[in-house]
Order: structure tokens, then C-alpha cells, then sequence
């Protein structure tokens, strides 16, 4: 298998000719793992690899399990990026210092089973050290905080609730999203190349749910699973300070293809 700068140099030629996308998760990604979301930032190296990417014309994308403004709201990206939340159930573009979304509609019987998901996995948080969130179309238990005693019963509960129709589940780390869409990031990824009509694709993601869209992109696609944990990525980075430093080669090498001479 060829070494990951061997796969940044073919990616940068792509970026020359057939155009390319630069699709990153948000947590552990572009930003360090942090008990407080609201408190997550991209590292300073991260962002200034995507300026210089957005500037020489790469076409980039924030990809994230977290709703929707929250992702643009946090990560500030390059304009023009696309952002995609609630793992491909929402989408949107930074554009000009905002967010300019497409409406995500439930229909009824979606909507109805949302609400009693929420009502039952409230229940279930209430007096605990766990965490809910609800998205437009899910709702999600967060147990990175909790206790093992509560993590073990939320994750349980959470689990058993989602075991029918019309509910897919996602477990990741300290994490159990149900939603009532059947979507997914590798989805998400398809749809953007095919509007984009690029060729290559880096994607990178550190946790359980990126593993959907390892396993869906395509063999010649730079799939990089950042921190341990078995992977279907095909190149591995120890965390985001090295992954910000493998945007930065990225963009050296973008950079130097399209100086004259």
C-alpha cells in the first residue's frame, strides 16, 4: 500500500485537474475531545490548512454527528464550505460568515416517533449523570460524563428503544444516537462528489460512525481514521495536531503545483 504523502501528492494532482474534496469530522477531528461540546474548537493549525485549501480552489466540507448550526457555529470553516449535521440528515453552507441551510422535513409518522423517542430517553436521563440531545431528527444519549453504573443503564435503555422500525441506531464512543431518517455520512459524501463532479476525496473521522463512511467511499478515496481503534480507513493518525499537519502538506503541495515556473 502506498505511505499517505504518496496519496496527499496524487490527491494535490487531482486538485489540478478534476477538482477535489476535503471532508473532515468536527470532534477529535478538527477539533480535541472535550467533556464540555460547547467549549470545542479547531486547533489554530487545522483552520489555517483549510484557508490555504479553500484558497487554491479545494472544495472542503465539515461532516458531523452534532445538529447543524452547532457544527457551523463551532467551526467557523473557510466560506464556501459545505456543512453536514446530524450525521447527513442536515446540510448547509458557510457562506460570508453564516449559514445558509436546506430544510429538513420530517413527515408525520416520523415526527411522532421522534416525539416519543424523546419523551422515553427523557425519563431515562432525568436524575442520572447522562446527557440527551435532540436533533431535527434524532435524539441522542451522551454518557461521556455519566457514571459506569448510569453509562452501562442509558446505553442499555437507549439500545433496546431503538431495536424497531423506522429507528436506526448509532452507537459511538460514550454515545447512542437514535434517529427516525435513515442517513448516513458515507451518504452525505457521495451526494457532495456527484454535485461537485470530483474525483478524489479525503475523508477523515475518529470515531464508531465514521466507519460507515470508510467502508462506503471508494478504495482510491484517502480515508484517515484519527486515534486508535479498529478501522476500515485506510491510513491512521496518532490525533488532530497530526491530522492539522497532514491538511498543511495537503495544501503545501496544492500550493506548489499551481506556482508558475
Amino acid at each position: 500500500m502506498s505511505t499517505l504523502d504518496e496519496a496527499l501528492r496524487r490527491l494535490a494532482g487531482q486538485a489540478r485537474s478534476d477538482g477535489v474534496l476535503v471532508a473532515l469530522d468536527f470532534d477529535g477531528v478538527l477539533a480535541p475531545l472535550v467533556d464540555d461540546p460547547s467549549t470545542s474548537r479547531p486547533l489554530p493549525e487545522a483552520s489555517r490548512a483549510l484557508d490555504r485549501l479553500s484558497a487554491a480552489s479545494v472544495h472542503l466540507a465539515v461532516v458531523s454527528g452534532r445538529p447543524l448550526a452547532d457544527v457551523a457555529r463551532l467551526s467557523r470553516p473557510p466560506s464556501g464550505t459545505f456543512i453536514v449535521g446530524s450525521h447527513g440528515a442536515e446540510r448547509g453552507t458557510w457562506t460570508d460568515g453564516r449559514l445558509e441551510t436546506v430544510e429538513l422535513v420530517l413527515d408525520p409518522a416520523e415526527a411522532d416517533l421522534l416525539a416519543e423517542l424523546g419523551t422515553r430517553l427523557e425519563a431515562q436521563v432525568a436524575s442520572s449523570t447522562g446527557r440527551l440531545e435532540r436533533k431535527p431528527a434524532a435524539v441522542v444519549v451522551h454518557t461521556r460524563t455519566a457514571t459506569p453504573d448510569d453509562a452501562a443503564r442509558l446505553t442499555a435503555a437507549a439500545l433496546a428503544l431503538g431495536d424497531r422500525d423506522g429507528v436506526d441506531v448509532l452507537q459511538g464512543k460514550n454515545v447512542v444516537e437514535l434517529s427516525v431518517l435513515d442517513v448516513t455520512k458515507g451518504r452525505a459524501l457521495e451526494t457532495l462528489r456527484s454535485e461537485l463532479a470530483v474525483q478524489g476525496l479525503l475523508y477523515a473521522g475518529d470515531d464508531v460512525t465514521d466507519e460507515r463512511a470508510f467502508a462506503a467511499l471508494r478504495p482510491q478515496d484517502v480515508t484517515v481514521k484519527v486515534g486508535p481503534g479498529a478501522t476500515a480507513a485506510r491510513w491512521r493518525v496518532a490525533d488532530p495536531a497530526e491530522l492539522a499537519a497532514v491538511l498543511g502538506r495537503l495544501a503545501d503541495l496544492v500550493e506548489r503545483g499551481r506556482t508558475p515556473g
